[in-house]
């Protein structure tokens, strides 16, 4: 086949947005096309941009990007979730842009890059993952994110994604698990499952929760180093999943699990789990050995008193996670959150949100301290000309987390998943000899 014009290529958003655009790349390859993540390079006239729409700052990220490329005089493709929120308004506010495609309509990209003028977002998204398409994979390591589903069951009040994405869709096991093994053919060390709610996986499909028994599927490929569970939710993280977690060897003892708040009243305005996390907390610690958890909050959702805050503050302050993130609320239209009163200004939902990220930075630095002089398994992710190595532990994430840095005379490649002695530490970060 012959080879067609290089696509630029500029991703925005989650490790779901990513996946997305992956599934495109493996189309643009199919039919011809190659592609650059060079969003400088000027030979480049067509760019797909695939944007985030989560808050109002991920937004504006995408959207200085766009304009950046139409002062250039670029063509732009627009997917993704900022496409999908704002069909009716983006082609008259952007009228130099005629191709948009709505985050269901990813498969249509061949469409939209061989019509000067095209136009496809549905009304209603209803996801479907295309089992028959190979993803080109654009992230660097050995890690790789498997998306085991789509769209979303739950409807929490400052959350705009079910809107964006749809009903819950869980794929086969089997398609996941022979994604899997194509990925650990190819070198990938490490898995990701992803999805709005992972622990929701196959209520719609098989009729009861199974990331337990994709879990034990997974933990069967021979050549595969980790797997890692992200976005879990409180409502069915039940016993039996714990225990697959505890229980199975290639599964990282590393649990993320957005909580969002701790307390029960701003839980319930919140639309969420209205339980008692500390209970929660110490069953996982006590179910799942020498368990990591990293988790979420939001400070300033409307009507959170200072009392509440409080507890917030006192809950984190007693739970002493290894990794979290705090998000001042963000008002966004559509949602549940965006009409209720009062409303928290600005400068005390940042000042909320910097107290409890100076209190994490501590407890951190707290729990980080206990490997040091430990061994601890990492995984390599990058060998610089320089020598210097830089590798992540069980207990971190890509890119949200922290980063190992090791010195070693042995030779190693990216992805070899080995013992690292701990002799240095920050809040965020270790350092460690092999």
């Amino acid at each position: 086949m012959k080879n067609k014009e290089t696509i630029g290529i500029l991703q925005f958003g989650c490790a779901k947005n990513l996946v997305d655009m992956e599934l495109m790349l493996g189309l643009l390859v199919k039919n011809g096309y190659k592609y650059s993540l060079d969003i400088e390079d000027d030979s480049i006239n067509t760019f797909i941009v695939n944007t985030c729409s989560f808050i109002y700052d991920a937004e504006a990220e995408s959207v200085k990007a766009i304009m950046e490329l139409i002062a250039r005089k670029k063509r732009v493709i627009l997917t993704g979730c900022l496409v999908q929120k704002h069909k009716e308004d983006l082609p008259k506010l952007l009228p130099e842009i005629k191709n948009y495609i709505g985050v269901c309509e990813y498969d249509k990209i061949i469409d939209a890059l061989e019509n000067k003028d095209y136009i496809n977002i549905s009304e209603t998204p209803e996801y479907c993952y295309r089992e028959d398409i190979n993803r080109e994979q654009i992230t660097v390591g050995s890690s790789s994110y498997i998306k085991i589903a789509e769209g979303c069951f739950y409807n929490c009040g400052y959350c705009v994604i079910p809107k964006l994405r749809g009903s819950y869709k869980s794929r086969k096991i089997e398609n996941i698990v022979e994604e899997a093994k194509n990925l650990a053919n190819k070198g990938v060390s490490e898995i990701i499952l992803i999805a709005q709610d992972t622990t929701s996986y196959g209520l719609d499909l098989y009729k009861k929760p199974m990331l337990a028994n994709l879990l034990k599927e997974l933990n069967k490929i021979e050549n595969l180093g980790w797997i890692r569970v992200m976005y879990a939710y409180p409502t069915n993280f039940d016993d039996e999943l714990m225990d697959a977690i505890n229980s199975l060897d290639k599964v990282v003892k590393y649990v993320d699990i957005p909580l969002q708040h701790s307390n029960i009243e701003v839980l319930k305005r919140m639309k969420r789990p209205a339980i008692d996390y500390r209970k929660f907390i110490s069953k996982l610690r006590k179910k799942i050995k020498n368990v990591s958890i990293r988790t979420t909050f939001i400070t300033g959702y409307p009507g959170e008193t200072e009392e509440e805050y409080q507890d917030l503050y006192n809950f984190v302050r007693d739970m002493k996670f290894d990794r979290v993130g705090v998000f001042a609320y963000s008002r966004e239209k559509n949602t549940y959150a965006y009409d209720l009163k009062p409303q928290i200004r600005k400068n005390i939902k940042i000042k909320r949100r910097n107290q409890l990220m100076k209190l994490q930075k501590q407890i951190s630095l707290e729990n980080n301290k206990k490997y040091v002089g430990k061994s601890v398994p990492c995984i390599i992710e990058q060998i610089g000309s320089d020598g210097t190595i830089i590798a992540r532990s069980f207990k971190d994430a890509p890119e949200v987390d922290g980063l190992v840095y090791i010195k070693t005379k042995e030779y190693i490649n990216p992805g070899d998943i080995l013992d690292v002695k701990i002799n240095k530490v920050t809040s965020y970060d270790m350092y460690g000899v092999i």
